[in-house]
This record gives structure tokens, sequence and C-alpha cells, in this order.
């Protein structure tokens, strides 16, 4: 497996937390600021206890397509490794599904949307 930082990860939730990079990464993700248009946001209870200890909450965001391109929901797009992305689905519970999506920036990156 390759693992130099070439995969793009979009996050709008937990990932972007310092606690859960470090537990599921070993090491805090450096990203910038981007949004991924079509989406709407809303909230989802959680109650796989490992992600509630390293995300300090039992409630967490969950985006679905709306079919309208002014909506958008506001994150941060990080580089990882492949390494780093099958820790990240290894991280999230099967109420997500992982998609590539293009982001306002204009990069292509992976998302964990609602299943």
């Amino acid at each position: 497996m390759n693992d130099t930082p070439a995969i793009h990860l979009f996050s709008y939730g937990t990932l972007q937390q310092e606690g859960v990079q470090l537990s599921s990464f070993g090491r805090r993700l450096s990203g910038s600021p981007d949004a991924m248009p079509g989406f709407k946001q809303s909230m989802i209870e959680i109650t796989d206890t490992d992600v509630i200890r390293a995300s300090g909450s039992n409630f967490h965001p969950i985006v679905v397509p709306s079919g309208d391109f002014a909506d958008e929901v506001a994150g941060t797009v990080f580089q990882i490794t492949a390494s780093e992305l099958a820790a990240a689905d290894a991280y999230e519970v099967s109420d997500y599904k992982r998609i590539e999506v293009r982001l306002k920036s204009g990069v292509d990156a992976w998302v964990y949307v609602k299943a």
C-alpha cells in the first residue's frame, strides 16, 4: 500500500476533531476549508461505544444529497494515505457509506454520507 498522503478526504464532522484524528490515524491531519455542494446536513445518534469515546458525543452530523447545488455543507479537506483511508473506513459506523464527490474548490474527495 502506498503511504504517501495523496488521497483527499472531506470531513464535515468528527473526523475534524484532533482526538478522533489521533485515535484513528495516530497524527493530527492538516487540511483546508472547503464545502460540498448539493448536500444537506442533519444529525444521527451513534451507538458504537468506541466511536462515542473517540468523538466525545453520541450525536454526529450526517449528510444526504439535496438535489440543489445551492445547498452546501462546509468542512475541511485533508490529504491522507491509503492506510489512513482504511482507518477512516474502520472508524465510521454502518450508518455511513463512502462516496467520491467534487468539492466547491474543484477537488475530488472521498466523503462519508448517509448509507
